[in-house]
């Protein structure tokens, strides 16, 4: 290096082109290619990490690899001519291809840090470019981009659980704020969370996460378990997760089920765990448990028995606290299961009807009231629980033990709507379901449902005195046909045996006048088999000579005349 010209103390020099170069306009190319390749190839993941980075990572490097890119051109052109550059010890040619080099591969390290090492989460920092982010993503509705966006979610969970509000923690809503003090207002954090938390219940997304990244879900309702935050915007979120997961046959809910069938997965249930088994978050999120009210008249008995599933976890979690009293989710999940076998009149006909969607969903009732009330069994009946409630809207003094009873009411109402053929119609009321009753009902908390059911029933049989009815007539004729005419003596449906003679008594008492007042409600009341002998004042089962029985068998109940 020589000096050519100087001006007082400035000196320059001719820059040397046969100098060794390390880092040119060349190598920048290459390098360039490089990273355009690499841009090129990262999916909607690595997109999605970039744009939601706490920098505009995108917009940064734009303008960082121009910036170098000309310089390095610039500097090429300078030293091939032979241009005059200062001299100095400060910054030597060698220096400055350097801190180009560095300031490229820095660049490129930075993005490569966001999107493979270290990717963004929902933060201070990057609230709103996240929430933007995803937004965009969201309003596109690419199925396979929120498929990648719903895994993405899940790193967040705890920041967006953290930072969103909770109404029932005072400060942050006016509402809930002790009297005197003013509301404080949200920072633009926990207002992008909250908008987050609604953002994520869009169906297609809720769709997304249930069918290839659950992972998400058990992260979010982790948090919330873990923070105790039961007030934040996830109402409708919760609701979507669960409705996609009962359409979809390969979600969580029909992998969670039993360690027979599922293994280590089903023994454990985490993801229906974290949602379902905490009473706290039951109370808060009760759309958890009300997750289709329209739809759910088009459920299958697979999605039925899933449903099941998911609210006996509820009840375990409530059993375990000993919360057994009134519970409003618990009330609406009640409302759900007593419409769950209300198209039982259709398999009206139908010969071999076992098979049947209605029919499974009635075994699917069944299964449920007897993981119930073995649920209930192992913690007893709470001392506090009232046998028998006057007042009208009695729901302060019910509990759980009156919620099963009225499903129960409701599954026998469905069932005495089923009358021919008359062997379905025997399997169906006495087989399936009284006889399957009668069994589930023997432990201390199931002989509580069965006072609690048996009231029900004779007060809706009595109500025929004052308003004859055909649903207090269909009621009646179910007794008759799985009661029987005669009381059986000894241990044969012991437990029945006051409703038995109760049923009997009043079908005595006032099935003639019935007869004369409203035959066609009085005709109801019998079932197959069973007829009206006008002349003798009886009622007549016949057993027909079928199978071991050579000859029909009659049984008789004398009725009293009309008053």
């Amino acid at each position: 290096m020589t000096t050519d010209i100087c001006y007082g103390a400035i000196c320059f020099f001719h820059l040397n082109p046969s100098e060794p170069k390390f880092f040119g306009f060349s190598e920048f190319l290459t390098g360039l290619a490089l990273m355009v390749l690499a841009w090129t190839i990262g999916d909607v993941r690595y997109r999605f990490r970039i744009k939601a980075a706490p920098a505009p990572l995108l917009a940064a490097t734009y303008f960082i690899v121009c910036g170098v890119g000309f310089l390095t051109l610039v500097t090429d052109l300078w030293r091939a001519q032979g241009w005059l550059v200062p001299e100095g010890n400060i910054l030597s040619p060698a220096l400055w291809q350097a801190l180009l080099a560095g300031i490229f591969l820095l660049t490129f390290l930075t993005w490569a840090w966001f999107a493979f090492i270290r990717p963004p989460k929902f933060g201070r920092s990057n609230a709103e470019r996240f929430a933007q982010t995803l937004y965009r993503h969201i309003v596109k509705g690419d199925p396979a981009e929120l498929s990648v966006i719903a895994d993405e979610l899940a790193s967040s969970a705890k920041a967006l659980v953290r930072y969103a509000p909770d109404k029932y923690r005072p400060g942050k809503q006016a509402n809930e704020l002790p009297e005197g003090k003013a509301p404080q207002r949200l920072t633009n954090t926990e207002g992008y969370a909250h908008d987050l938390l609604l953002l994520i219940a869009d169906m297609r997304l809720c769709r997304a996460i249930v069918d290839s990244s659950p992972i998400t879900a058990l992260a979010i309702f982790e948090e919330i378990n873990d923070q105790g935050k039961y007030g934040i915007a996830i109402q409708t979120f919760a609701k979507n997760i669960v409705r996609e997961a009962l359409s979809n046959p390969n979600s969580f809910l029909y992998h969670e089920t039993d360690a027979y069938e599922s293994g280590l997965i089903g023994h454990l249930r985490p993801l229906s765990q974290a949602m379902f088994s905490n009473p706290k978050a039951i109370e808060s999120i009760d759309s958890l448990l009300n997750p289709d009210l329209l739809g759910q008249r088009k459920w299958s008995a697979t999605q039925w028995g899933a449903y099941c599933r998911i609210v006996l976890i509820a009840i375990q979690g409530y059993a375990d606290a000993k919360i057994l009293t009134y519970s409003r989710p618990l009330r609406r999940a009640t409302t759900y299961l007593t419409s769950a076998t209300s198209d039982l009149h259709t398999v009206n006909g139908l010969v071999n009807s076992y098979e049947s969607n209605p029919v499974q969903k009635l075994q699917a009732l069944i299964n449920f009231t007897k993981e119930l009330v073995k649920i209930l069994d192992e913690h007893s009946t709470p001392q506090h629980v009232n046998l028998r409630i006057k007042v009208p809207h009695g729901h302060p003094y019910e509990s759980i033990y009156d919620d099963v009873a009225s499903i129960l009411f409701e599954t026998i109402h469905h069932a005495s709507s089923v009358k021919s053929p008359w062997w379905d119609c025997w399997s169906i009321q006495h087989n399936m379901l009284w006889g399957e009753l009668q069994d589930a009902l023997a432990g201390p908390a199931g002989r509580t449902i069965r006072h609690k059911l048996h009231r029900i029933i004779y007060s809706e049989v009595i109500q025929m005195e004052k308003l004859p009815n055909f649903k207090s007539s269909r009621i009646l004729a179910f007794c008759l046909n799985v009661l029987g005419l005669t009381v059986h003596k000894g241990d044969f449906q012991k437990d029945c045996r006051p409703l038995h003679k109760a049923i009997l008594a009043w079908t005595k008492r006032n099935y003639s006048k019935l007869h004369t007042d409203n035959p066609r409600v009085a005709e109801a009341c019998l079932p197959e088999r069973i007829t009206y002998d006008v002349d003798s004042n009886q009622l007549v089962k016949t057993y027909p000579a079928e199978g071991l029985r050579n000859e029909s068998k009659l049984v008789y109940l004398q009725l009293d005349p009309p008053s």
